[in-house]
């Protein structure tokens, strides 16, 4: 981080907002440099304070959304690729706006605080001209906006703050600011396709009971991390979509909540050793597609509430970790490990099994490794420890 908010005496020239706002230019580039790599490079790209940088999307993210509305517009009559509306009621800093709007016709940006819109406007000037900022509140801005109709194309995206009037993190829908809940009637009047982005630690259930029925779910990681929840309304066909950003593209998982409460899902033999191990990823598992994975991969649970799974055949393509078994740890080779294991030491992961990771890791006094692993699970009700190594 940039040591410039302790040379103020070298800039004389420069008001005291002049200044903060140089120093926050700075700031802002040293902190975005990883989530936004492409916009840091352009020189005339203004940066926000550090709350808005926090709060805004990744450049993963946001080109991940505009993909999925990209296949709502239809190219206008000039070739440009663009039709239809786009209105994003929430602008913040504005990198969603930024990449959503590229296939409008028609863009808005709307954002309550002027200093965002401020930035905003210089930012999309040179590369989204059609892109219209509105400094005003997204539930005035909506009242102003005709109905929808089959005529006319319009996407509304909202990306509602997470935090109470004390600064703290809130997760329920109704808590959130706009109230999508109060608004969503006259959402649905305004729009054709509807988006909001959510928060990761919501409860997909109770957000789809409060929001009702005709909702596809995106469930968005980057590297096995949760970032978002995508919710977007379209069509009468609920869907849920787990998409992990990992090696360069996009691995992503689509099923519905039918499939997921009748797919056949198989358990392992627990006197059988399996030979590969899987773990889904962080997407999967907050979407909870915990019975679809083991019918959709013809891969077995070990157990109804250890989400591993297991399997004589390799799979080359699973979306998650993937460990081969070298042998299950015995009560006997716990009090003298395997000279291997003990020279090379192991990650440790536990799932569902009585002992946390740490807590095994200072049972075993094993070092760490990027090769091994040591699996602490519950195979049918008993805790079961497998020596892996990593695929």
């Amino acid at each position: 981080m940039t040591n410039l908010a302790f040379q103020r005496k070298k800039f004389p020239h420069l008001t005291d907002e002049e200044f903060r706002f140089m120093v926050q230019q700075e700031e802002g580039r040293a902190r975005l440099r990883d989530k936004l790599p492409t916009l840091v490079e352009q020189s005339d790209w203004w940066f926000p304070p550090r709350l808005a940088c926090e709060q805004c999307s990744s450049e993963l993210t946001a080109t991940y959304k505009a993909a999925l509305i990209r296949q709502h517009y239809t190219p206008s009559p000039c070739g440009e690729g663009r039709g239809g509306s786009f209105i994003d009621l929430t602008g913040g800093y504005g990198i969603d706006s930024f990449y959503l709007s590229a296939f409008a016709t028609e863009a808005h940006y709307v954002e309550q605080d002027p200093e965002l819109c401020r930035i905003a406007a210089h930012n999309f000037a040179r590369t989204r001209p059609h892109l219209q900022v509105h400094n005003t509140t997204a539930e005035e801005f909506l009242r102003t906006l005709p109905d929808a109709n089959n005529e006319n194309n319009v996407l509304i995206y909202l990306d509602p703050a997470r935090r109470d009037t004390h600064g703290g993190k809130v997760f329920r829908i109704e808590d959130c600011t706009p109230n999508i809940i109060d608004l969503l009637p006259l959402l649905q009047q305004k729009s054709t396709v509807l988006m909001i982005k959510l928060s990761p630690m919501l409860d997909i259930t109770a957000a789809l009971r409060s929001l009702g029925e005709g909702w596809q779910v995106h469930v968005v990681a980057v590297r096995n991390e949760v970032k978002e929840l995508l919710f977007v309304r379209h069509s009468q066909l609920s869907t849920l979509t787990a998409a992990n950003y990992a090696h360069d593209h996009w691995q992503t998982l689509t099923f519905t909540l039918r499939q997921e409460q009748e797919a056949q899902v198989s358990y392992w033999n627990p006197q059988d050793t399996p030979r590969y191990l899987y773990e889904p990823n962080a997407a999967i598992l907050k979407a909870a597609a915990f019975r679809f994975v083991s019918e959709h991969y013809r891969i077995s649970k070990l157990a109804p509430n250890t989400h591993l799974y297991a399997a004589d055949h390799l799979l080359s393509d699973f979306p998650g970790r993937v460990w081969e078994v070298i042998a299950p740890l015995t009560s006997s080779m716990l009090k003298h490990l395997p000279e291997t294991l003990r020279e090379q030491g192991a990650s440790i992961l536990t799932r569902n099994y009585p002992l946390s990771a740490d807590q095994l890791r200072k049972k075993l006094k094993l070092k760490d490794s990027a090769t091994q692993s040591i699996i602490g699970v519950r195979v049918a009700d008993k805790p079961t420890l497998f020596w892996a190594k990593k695929i």
